[in-house]
This record gives C-alpha cells, structure tokens and sequence, in this order.
C-alpha cells in the first residue's frame, strides 16, 4: 500500500509517501481502505516530535479518515465490506488502515468521504467539549478561540445549534467574518489590542459561561479572565507550545471550572465514540451542519498540506486525498 511515512522528526519536507506492507485486521479490528483522510495539528507535532503521543519514528501520521471496510477481525460485529465509515485511530495517511471497531461509525447516506474525513477530530473534540464537558445550553454566551480552525468552525456551529451566543475570536479580520457566516453572533479578531476588553463589552462586563481555548499559552490564561462567575473553560489544545502562567486570582473568585480534553486519551479511558459520531453525521446529513474544506491535497503531497496548516491561512479543515 502507499502510505506517508515518518522516518526522522522534523519539518513538512520529512513527510515522504512510498509503499508499505498491506496492515491486517486483527481480532477486534477494522480494516478500512482510506479515500481522504483529515489534516490536524496533532499530526504536524507529531511530525516534529512535539506531541506528547508522538512514540518513536518509522511511523504514519493520522488520526482520522473516511473509506470502506474491507475485512473485519474476529470478534467484529455491527461492521462488514462494502459500507462506507469514518474512523479514529492511527496511521491513517496511508491506503489501509487497521483500526479498532469501536472508533468506526458506519456513514449515513448524504455524506461524503471527504467531508466524513474531517468530521472524527475536530468535529467530536467541539462536540464533546461543548456538550458533554461544558453543558453548555440556550442563552448561554461562549467564547470561541481560534474560531476558524478545524475545531473552531464545527465549534461555532455546535454552540449555536445548541441556542448559545458565540463570540468567535479569529486570527485576521477576514476569518472573523468567515465564523460570523458560520453562525457567530459577534466577532473579534485576536490581533486586537485587548481581547478582553472586547468581551467584556459584548458581554456586558459579564463575561462568557464558556470559554473553548483550542490554542494554549497565554490564550489560556486570557481565558480565564474572559470566563463569567461560575463559568467553565475548557483547554483541549497549546499548539502555541508555549506554557501558560496564570493568575489563581482570576478563576477562583469566579468560582469557575476548569476542565481538560484530549481524545485519545479519553477513549482510553473508557468513552466510545460512535454513538456522537453517528449523531454528528446524521446533523451533517440533514443539513445542520457545515463542514468546511478548504483544500484536498493528494497523498504524496501530504507535506503540502502540512506547511498550509502551519501558515495559518486554512479556513476549516484541510483533507488528504488517498484514491
């Protein structure tokens, strides 16, 4: 099979497709043949060995993807060849992937493999946090950080199907309007000078009930002074790779939450994915929902792809193409 292999940590450039032994589903397992396969930071860290999961190279990039199961391993049931699934997991730039059964969701009609293939990560990860970790409800506000990011863009519309207001903070003017077509009531573009004096005057000096920093740093401690009395901030990410210093002042007055997310490890821990991946596409399906892709980058050009997620310059998600 093709597939993009890491041999040595390092820039896009290390990203070099070629072929690899054909992966075999073992008991508990799914083979999938991957057509598109999603772009996420986590990939670009982990091609430059800054994940905190990133192992040892040789090894494949990607977390999730979209195609059609071509054999099940003993044990499988609810899964056979032919259907169309998205799946999270591991080695997914590559043609085959074997991946564990409970983190493939069968694909309901109306949605394509290449928007199924952006829908495993960032889609679950605002899901998840929004709904399940921040409760957030209707007439609530949320503060949405790098709200044109692939996380971002399913976060603005998640928030606002759900009846909230979404301040959705962007990193230029032209991706702040593009999260205000998204759904996002108001917009602030975080080279502002002082975001947090933006929010406070949208929110009345109140602050936000939720605030989801998917940027890390000194965003996360922004965050903090953005979160309302009794809010809820929830950090899922640093690609800013820098550490954060905060001010304990700024939460525990407010008697605020603090709450964290990482998705492999969460699954690890026991939560199976299908049940909100099957209701994220079936709102897809229906028209709910948007998925934004903003380029389809063939395979071997998978290290094109890595320096446009690492520009910044992506509107929503970037997606490999594997045919």
């Amino acid at each position: 099979m093709r597939a993009v292999r890491i041999d040595e940590f390092g820039g896009p450039e290390v990203l070099v497709a070629g072929e690899m032994p054909d992966p075999v589903a073992g008991p508990g397992e799914v083979l999938v043949r991957v057509e598109a396969a999603g772009v996420n930071r986590a990939d670009a860290l982990l091609r430059s060995g800054s994940y905190h999961r990133a192992g040892r190279p040789p090894l494949v990039p990607g977390l999730e993807g979209a195609g059609t199961v071509v054999a099940v391993g003993a044990g499988v049931t609810g899964l056979e060849p032919g259907q169309q699934v998205m799946a999270l997991g591991a080695g997914l730039y590559a043609e085959l992937a074997a991946v564990r059964a409970e983190r493939v969701a069968p694909l309901p009609g109306g949605v394509g493999l290449v928007e199924a293939a952006a829908l495993p990560v960032a889609w679950l990860t605002a899901w998840y946090c929004l709904r399940h970790l921040a409760g957030l409800g209707e007439g609530e506000t949320v503060v949405v950080h790098a709200a044109a990011s692939g996380v971002g863009s399913a976060a603005v519309q998640v928030a606002a199907g759900l009846g909230a207001r979404v301040i959705a903070v962007a990193g230029s003017a032209d991706k702040a309007a593009w999260a205000a077509a998204l759904g996002a009531h108001d917009v602030v573009d975080a080279s502002a000078a002082d975001q947090e004096k933006e929010v406070a005057r949208l929110t009345g000096g109140r602050g936000a009930e939720v605030v989801l920093d998917a940027v890390g740093g000194e965003t996360f401690a922004l965050s903090l002074r953005q979160a309302a009395y009794s809010g809820r901030v929830i950090a899922l990410a640093n690609v800013a790779l820098r550490p954060s210093t905060v001010d304990t002042r700024d939460f525990y007055p407010k008697n605020a939450t603090i709450r964290g997310f990482q998705l492999t490890n969460l699954m690890e821990h026991g939560y199976d994915p299908r049940a909100d991946l099957r209701e994220i596409a079936a709102r897809v399906a229906a028209g709910d929902y948007r998925v934004p892709v903003e380029a389809v980058v063939p395979l071997e050009r998978a290290h094109e792809a890595h320096e446009r997620l690492e520009r910044r310059d992506n509107r929503g998600k970037i997606v490999l193409s594997v045919r």
